[in-house]
């Protein structure tokens, strides 16, 4: 089955052919994805090389902490993409409304490097979360306010708790 998948505002065409092949805008991929543990970790392997993610669902997208960097990622078949296109007018559906930032995976909240009412770029870091020894930046997907911090440095989290939100 044929999807649009859509990160950071770029699309990729992707084409599961089958259980251990992917193909992302003409180039084959030999793919292996498996939870840990039941977990929303997943080890990855693409052509041999071993990664790890973390991958939950957040609304109608899903977040996925990979090397060090979370990605805000929107998947659609082609048949919902061109319904979507055709219903806004061909026109790009603009990123609005409250984001509210949580925890991907349990840790440590190293440092919240926004204060409320502060004015963010789409891509600036809003918190540095510790878990399994590697810190991560979790960044704004648009611009906008920091409405709400609900953690400060030094915190424990749990996995989805709210971090903040940006409005």
């Amino acid at each position: 089955m044929k999807y649009i998948t859509t990160i950071d505002e770029k699309e990729f065409a992707v084409d599961i052919v089958d259980d251990h092949h992917v193909v992302i805008d003409d180039k084959v991929f030999e793919v292996d994805f498996e939870s840990v543990s039941g977990q929303p970790v997943y080890s990855l392997l693409i052509n041999g090389q071993s990664h790890e993610a973390y991958v939950y669902a957040a609304g109608d997208e899903w977040q996925v902490l990979l090397l060090g960097r979370q990605y805000a990622v929107k998947v659609e078949n082609e048949r919902e993409k061109r319904l979507r296109s055709s219903s806004a007018g061909g026109k790009k559906v603009q990123e609005t409304g409250e984001f509210q930032l949580k925890a991907p995976m349990p840790g440590l909240v190293v440092a919240v490097s926004v204060s409320e009412g502060q004015q963010v770029e789409k891509g600036q870091v809003l918190v540095i979360l510790e878990s399994m020894k590697m810190q991560n930046e979790l960044k704004s997907p648009h611009a906008g306010k920091v409405e709400r911090i609900k953690v400060n440095a030094g915190e424990t989290v749990e996995q989805r708790q709210l971090l903040l939100s940006v409005i």
